[in-house]
């Protein structure tokens, strides 16, 4: 009986506690980890940070690749009942724009993930992103888009998620749209100083 409670205490003591707070991350293949080992995907590096630094926070990571801003606006609400997160990343768009669906559209979806977001009592967060020049006026509108909506709805924007290798064809797979495990760090490195002080 004794060695049955030491080994049972010894359990207890080895398994780490739980996070009380989640980070739930709601994008597309950009932060599915597309093409790469789920581990190598930003979203995992984050929670990796999030315990080396001591800090109360899990992630979840409900991203699909191919998802498209109607996609998110659909799963947001169960996953919001799910996880009750602290915090809310929505990285999504870019299919919509490489499909070029409305723009108001869009924004009308994303708006409506804040509001459901902020209705939770969860902090939210957008990252934007950028279409090629070719998409010419409807680039610059799209792009717009995700700072007005952070600016309305006064909530964490970075204003482009691949911005620190966007233009460094080394970072990308073959597909040329999808960063490698390589970028998966400077992905983090440029998100964290946005996301940061939401964690306070």
């Amino acid at each position: 009986m004794r060695l049955a409670l030491f080994l049972f205490t010894l359990l207890i003591s080895a398994t780490p506690a739980l996070a009380s707070k989640t980070i739930l991350v709601m994008g597309d293949s950009l932060s599915a980890g597309y093409g790469i080992r789920q581990e190598q995907a930003w979203p995992s590096l984050l929670a990796k940070r999030l315990s080396e630094k001591q800090l109360d926070y899990s992630v979840a990571n409900l991203s699909i690749s191919g998802e498209t801003s109607a996609g998110g606006r659909s799963r947001l609400q169960p996953a919001l009942l799910q996880h009750k997160p602290a915090i809310v990343v929505i990285a999504l768009g870019a299919n919509d724009g490489l499909r070029g669906l409305p723009i108001s559209q869009m924004r009308d979806n994303l708006n409506a993930m804040v509001d459901a977001a902020q209705r939770s009592g969860a902090k939210v967060l957008i990252a934007g992103v950028r279409l090629p020049p070719n998409y010419g006026p409807y680039a610059t509108e799209f792009h717009s888009s995700f700072g007005d909506i952070a600016r309305q709805q006064k909530i964490a924007l970075l204003d482009f998620l691949l911005e620190p290798v966007a233009i460094k064809a080394h970072f990308f797979q073959a597909d040329n749209l999808h960063p490698t495990a390589e970028a998966q760090p400077l992905i983090l490195d440029h998100l964290w100083p946005v996301l940061s002080p939401l964690l306070k």
